[in-house]
């Protein structure tokens, strides 16, 4: 049987289900594994971990929404990635991971062979934190690293954290998807990460939804994309305080340039990750951002989730013969 997906949202767990997830692990016969949301215990967190050491099948684990809730369990976690070879993406946003989270997971996160998507959204993460994340994009030549990073809602990182970031993005000969939304950047920051996509060669969505950002920020980007050659696909400005007019045209310039280059080959990618885009700490609908990335049969949707534990437990294990690039995660 080709290995399936596990998915539970907002539940408290039991010890058989915790067990029947285990010997999943084990049996390697799980590939996505999201528990986003949910309650259990210290012991069976490290339980799952350790499930998560043994298993060559998982290649997606979604533990947003407060899973990884003391240093314990980072630890637990840093120990299973350590064993681990398999895992692509990995889902944290939620965590009050906090910059001494960061420094447990660091070795196993940079070491891992597989690792290729990251979210640290709304981690609670520092100038500390970051420069460890810097450390996972490589410069070019070096070795490979991070392809999609998500950074949202992590207020707690200064003007030089962010600079330093815009300096390994503008070096980094991996990182394709970097969202940074719901963070207050301002036109400062703006202006040092117009100057690293320019520099990057493989950047193709960057994502400032909710930054602080003017028409300032926007007439820079406008003369990047206008009078310079990028690989920038995507530019999310929603939710700022730039015209509509600015918003369009570089929209359009956009995608008058995906349109030159529809006959290049699609890029690869991992998996069709999930963002939950609003502090989970909040009394608010979740919304869970499928974003679209290069591949077939890929769509762009949202749906939105009550903030609760009442609905109804699902565990549901999907078999398929879908290749690497077409495992999306679905809500039950």
């Amino acid at each position: 049987m080709l290995p399936g997906s596990i998915q539970i949202t907002g539940e408290t767990l039991s010890g058989a289900e915790i067990k029947d997830i285990c010997e999943s692990l084990k049996e390697h016969g799980v590939r996505l594994l999201s528990v986003r949301g949910c309650q259990l215990s210290d012991r069976d967190f490290g339980r799952v971990c350790r499930g998560l050491a043994e298993c060559q099948s998982l290649v997606q684990l979604n533990l947003n929404l407060g899973v990884v809730n003391n240093i314990s369990r980072t630890k637990h976690l840093a120990d299973a990635l350590q064993a681990n070879r398999s895992l692509q993406t990995l889902f944290l946003h939620g965590s009050p991971l906090l910059d001494a989270g960061l420094v447990s997971l660091n070795v196993s996160l940079s070491s891992h062979p597989s690792l290729v998507s990251l979210d640290l959204g709304d981690c609670m993460l520092g100038d500390q934190a970051l420069g460890l994340i810097c450390g996972m994009l490589p410069p070019d030549g070096a070795k490979s690293g991070l392809r999609e990073l998500t950074l949202s809602a992590n207020p707690g990182i200064s003007t030089k954290g962010w600079a330093r970031l815009a300096i390994a993005v503008a070096h980094s000969s991996q990182l394709r998807v970097l969202n940074l939304d719901y963070n207050p950047l301002g036109d400062q920051i703006a202006g040092m990460l117009a100057v690293a996509v320019a520099s990057s060669r493989t950047l193709e969505v960057l994502d400032l939804e909710g930054t602080g950002l003017t028409n300032q920020s926007a007439q820079v980007f406008l003369d990047m994309v206008e009078n310079y050659p990028t690989c920038l696909r995507v530019l999310v400005l929603a939710e700022n305080a730039i015209g509509p007019e600015l918003q369009q045209q570089i929209s359009d310039l956009l995608s008058n340039d995906g349109e030159e280059e529809e006959g290049a080959p699609p890029h690869s990618s991992a998996l069709l990750p999930i963002r939950d885009k609003q502090h989970h700490h909040q009394q608010q609908p979740i919304r869970d951002k499928h974003q679209q990335q290069a591949g077939p049969l890929l769509g762009h949707a949202s749906s939105w989730l009550p903030h609760s534990n009442s609905a109804p437990n699902h565990v549901v294990l999907l078999t398929s013969g879908l290749g690497e690039s077409l495992l999306a995660e679905t809500e039950m």
